[in-house]
């Protein structure tokens, strides 16, 4: 039996002014047929699990590439042509396979390719045939189409967020997908749109309630699979919105009943899991109010979700009210960087912070700092153990407020963002993370509270005011019923 597996990630938001282009894809994060053998990182955690389980069964493994690019606005069409057809022809090559396993994203859009996902798994498909299995692993902010589901056998999701459980669900896909090659099982899969714009977070009620639900439900009376889409809210395509998917063995109507069993559950549920953000006073507010550690998530700002990761709004509140006890991360920001490292430990100058990449990023803040440690090579823990890569880093300090700036795009994961520069934790009142949940496994530990917050200026968080144009049906909450 032989396998063959690949992946391909990053998250577009269609309205962020960042091109995601040849250097997003091919820096240190890219491979071309080992990135299975490499340490653990967003892109590879399913493809090191696939390797192991398939050598387990004495299956023959067919690598091909492992690209990854930090989420942004539209991918470039010629990079993204490349790195598909790339896929594709190593597949060719391969030979016939029994089975295709995709670690893909979900919400990648390119340059005349409104949904990469199915374009690419449809261009497989045309390789293999029908008898070949293909399984696709999806980030639960993904948006599902016909195409896809129509080209593959298994669509599994993270359940998690923050993804916690990405090693998880690729084995879970791989055990699927070889009994389905062996013809033990023959999954069909429904989806039943929600016509829901929102954010989901995994570890409070009722989402956990539900997501607990549906991991008991797996294995049992025909259901092989079920995954909650959640959409990406910042993606202008057809298929924007939250979804419920479900995995039947052999009996269509099972998946459909399980489906829309869930979905109702999901807008039953509307009003209690609806996302609401402190604004930036309000948050430094409550923060000061409490005793212990404050963790406040600037959602508004998060690389995670496109964003320039170097907006100023919230550091430009802390600054002018004088707050001390306090960090912020991260900025990107390689020039106020390079700055640093020009000037040295120990140096005190004028630094520019922020503000550079356009109207997401607010003005840019001219601050006096103390350099307190600069690293070449900082890093912190990522998602479901991996490493997030920072690059250069800086740590400064003004008037009490501790900045970590980076010259690597990238949202904040753990307190190894400031920790592993020396900056502590436990001694400040209020720490910023430019974040909007995967800051939160890591984090819950040392915090007091955590709050969500969002500024004026960077990713709109008000999901009614989202101007979607592509979605083809109401939504809520801009609709109150969509299905009226």
């Amino acid at each position: 039996m032989k396998l063959f597996m690949a992946a391909l990630l990053t998250e577009t938001n269609t309205f962020s002014p960042l091109p995601t282009g040849r250097a997003g894809f091919f820096g240190e994060r890219y491979h071309r047929a080992d990135a299975s053998r490499e340490p653990p990182a967003w892109g590879n955690i399913a493809l090191i699990e696939w390797r192991s389980m398939a050598e387990a069964h004495g299956i023959a493994v067919h690598e091909s590439l492992c690209a990854q690019a930090q989420p942004g606005g539209i991918t470039v069409r010629a990079i993204y042509e490349e790195l598909r057809d790339t896929i594709l022809a190593d597949l060719y090559a391969a030979g016939p396979v029994d089975i295709v396993l995709l670690n893909l994203h979900g919400a990648m859009v390119a340059e005349g390719y409104e949904d990469c996902e199915g374009d690419l798994v449809a261009r497989v498909r045309a390789i293999t045939g029908p008898d070949t299995i293909i399984g696709v692993e999806l980030d639960l902010h993904c948006s599902l189409t016909e195409t896809l589901r129509a080209a593959s056998n298994l669509i599994v999701i993270y359940k998690e967020y923050p993804h916690t459980d990405i090693a998880d669900r690729a084995r879970d896909l791989f055990d699927l997908a070889l009994r389905a090659a062996r013809r033990e099982i023959r999954p069909v899969i429904a989806y039943r749109p929600l016509r829901m714009v929102n954010m989901w977070l995994t570890p409070f009620q009722p989402t956990r309630g539900l997501v607990d639900d549906m991991l008991a439900e797996e294995g049992r009376e025909g259901i092989l699979s079920l995954s909650f889409a959640h959409g990406f809210p910042w993606g202008d395509v057809p298929e924007v919105a939250a979804q419920m998917v479900a995995i039947a063995d052999g009996d269509i109507a099972i998946a459909q009943a399980a489906a829309e069993r869930y979905a109702q559950r999901i807008w039953a549920m509307r009003e209690q899991t609806a996302r609401h953000f402190d604004t930036v006073d309000a948050a430094i507010d409550a923060a000061y109010a409490a005793d212990g550690t404050t963790v406040v998530a600037e959602t508004s700002d998060n690389a995670g979700g496109g964003a320039p990761a170097d907006c100023t709004a919230f550091l430009e509140r802390m600054v002018a009210r004088g707050i001390k006890d306090a960090a912020i991360a991260m900025f990107w920001d390689p020039i106020a960087v390079q700055f640093c490292f020009d000037a040295g430990e120990g140096a005190r100058l004028q630094l520019r912070i922020g503000g550079k990449c356009g109207a997401m990023s607010g003005d840019p803040l001219d601050l006096l700092v103390t350099i307190h440690k600069l690293s070449d090579n900082h890093k912190q823990r990522g998602l479901s153990g991996g490493i997030a890569e920072v690059g250069r880093a800086a740590w400064v300090e003004h008037n009490g407020i501790h900045i970590i700036l980076g010259s690597l795009r990238q949202q904040v994961f753990s307190p190894d963002m400031f920790e592993a520069l020396g900056c502590t934790l436990a001694d400040k009142r209020l720490v910023v993370v430019k974040s909007s949940q995967h800051f939160y496994a890591a984090f819950e530990p040392i915090a007091q509270q955590i709050r969500y917050a969002a500024a004026p200026i960077g990713i709109m968080r008000e999901f009614a005011a989202i101007p979607l144009t592509r979605i083809a049906t109401p939504w809520w909450p801009k609709t109150p019923d969509p299905w009226a």
